[in-house]
């Protein structure tokens, strides 16, 4: 076997940090192998390296100039190391130009270069041409949004789906929209369009429970769920399980979300079980969470001159007008891209810091327990300082900027680095801007405290499981910068749930 199969081999196998040398070696050797460099990037992308998957994809492809997979793994890599993708992606239209995954690309990457109208103008051109494309509707929608209009930033759903009456996946999509946004007559506008031109299809009957059950239509949600209980799906057992909760029905919200743990959607149903535990005053709720909840805050030594820079990059990424529709933040922004990805000289220093912070936290943890969604998973790759951060972004909060309670259901543990914090006397009284855990949903009105309360300080890393419910609370003036990242889960040691 060759050095370059043996390295493919180690790829295939999830290990591209034993690839690496293999490459290495091999392009000591033969600088000209195409396909050496090309195994190399994807690499150094796997390893999450990103300006080395950069120089590796663009040697192949000066190697290989026609050829159009090399050319995106150059464009994608680019754009997730923060580098202009531009002029790569508009190559890439022009080898493969029905490949809408192309000129998604380009508007991602325009907008990422400020060129907010160019991008727009781009999908809207695509989406003419192609009314069923859903991941340029699901963007140009995103972008409209963020860009501040929250009037209009669905109207290409409303055209597609009068050109497309039929395909119940637009129909669905724009529902979505608005019931990220809690617009619950926006929704029921939309589903009864849906039903008119696609008849009583199930997924529309549950979105119709969903509606129901999170506006207050009590009467109407009960009939659809009882219309429903013949239906496996995790979307109908989430909306039961919180409309039980709000009745203070808890005993039947613990036996409506049990059965998922066995799924893929355990990590959704897990934070809802441990709320509903500490309702019941069932011990179970601390075996959850554990005793101590496994939250540890490091002080990452960052200097001030460290600090300033940091923030500097990071300010420069908030260019949204408004938070995603989806996310946890209120009166306030939140970055788009993966930000430890990106080849600025602060972050790549930072994402050192951060690794060592988080292996020395798993060093720390109790000893395994079987289908436990922290202690039950295998802990080598953070053990060998080569976690995965599965997402990393930024929040800026402003004045009376809070983030609602939530979970992070595709993280394994998460994180929140404080890098700006206002002063005293502008927070307001304690616990304002502070970051809380286990206070539940709001909307869900249980009566429940969080359970622990910290107060940020700038340059003070917070790591904690995933599951855990955690918010941060409204302060009176200044503004608040943090940066958070999730780490990638590794597989149960008794098997995947499912």
């Amino acid at each position: 076997m060759t050095r370059v199969q043996l390295a493919q081999q180690h790829l295939q196998q999830g290990r591209a940090d034993l690839a690496i040398p293999l490459l290495r070696q091999q392009l000591e050797q033969a600088p000209q192998d195409a396909m050496a460099w090309k195994l190399a990037g994807f690499a150094w992308h796997e390893e999450q390296y990103e300006t080395e998957a950069v120089h590796a994809f663009s040697q192949a492809f000066v190697l290989q100039d026609s050829d159009a997979s090399t050319l995106m793994a150059l464009a994608q890599s680019r754009f997730l190391a923060g580098y202009s993708a531009v002029d790569q992606f508009y190559q890439l239209t022009t080898l493969t130009p029905d490949d809408l995954n192309a000129y998604r690309g380009l508007a991602l990457a325009l907008a990422a270069d400020g060129e907010y109208s160019l991008a727009e103008q781009l999908l809207v051109q695509n989406l003419a041409a192609h009314p069923l494309w859903l991941d340029g509707h699901k963007l140009l929608s995103s972008m409209r949004f963020t860009s501040g209009d929250s009037s209009h930033f669905s109207d290409n759903y409303q055209q597609a789906c009068a050109q497309q009456p039929t395909n119940l996946k637009l129909w669905l999509d724009w529902f979505r929209c608005h019931a990220q946004l809690k617009q619950w007559s926006h929704c029921e506008r939309i589903l009864a369009l849906a039903e008119q031109h696609c008849g009583g299809q199930l997924q529309l009957t549950l979105a119709r429970l969903f509606v129901a059950a999170e506006s207050g239509d009590h009467a109407k949600a009960a009939l659809l769920f009882t219309e429903t209980t013949r239906v496996q799906d995790p979307v109908r057992a989430m909306a039961l399980t919180r409309f039980q909760l709000r009745h203070g029905d808890v005993k039947a919200a613990e036996q409506s979300a049990l059965p998922w743990l066995q799924t893929t959607s355990a990590t959704v149903f897990w934070p809802y079980l441990c709320l509903i535990w500490r309702l019941l005053g069932d011990r179970r709720a601390k075996w959850l969470d554990t005793e101590s909840m496994q939250v540890k805050a490091f002080d990452l030594q960052l200097s001030s001159n460290e600090l300033n820079l940091l923030c500097a990059v990071i300010r420069s990424l908030h260019t949204a007008k408004a938070p995603f529709a989806e996310q946890s933040v209120r009166g306030g922004t939140q970055t788009d891209q993966h930000i430890l990805l990106r080849h600025e000289k602060p972050l790549q220093q930072l994402k050192h810091k951060l690794k060592t912070a988080v292996k020395s936290y798993v060093e720390q943890l109790p000893a395994a327990v079987a289908a436990h969604p922290l202690l039950g998973r295998t802990r080598d790759r953070a053990l060998q300082g080569r976690c995965r951060f599965s997402g990393s972004w930024s929040t800026l909060l402003k004045t009376q900027g809070f983030n609602v309670s939530h979970t992070h259901p595709s993280g394994w543990l998460s994180a929140a680095l404080h890098l700006e914090i206002p002063a005293a006397e502008q927070l307001g009284r304690a616990p304002a801007g502070w970051l809380q855990f286990g206070a539940p949903p709001a909307e869900l009105q249980l009566p429940l405290d969080p359970q622990l309360q910290h107060q940020p300080q700038a340059g003070t890393l917070v790591l904690f499981p995933s599951t855990l419910w955690h918010n941060t609370v409204p302060f009176e003036s200044g503004e608040r910068l943090t940066l958070a990242f999730d780490i990638e889960p590794q597989p149960f040691i008794s098997g995947e749930p499912g």
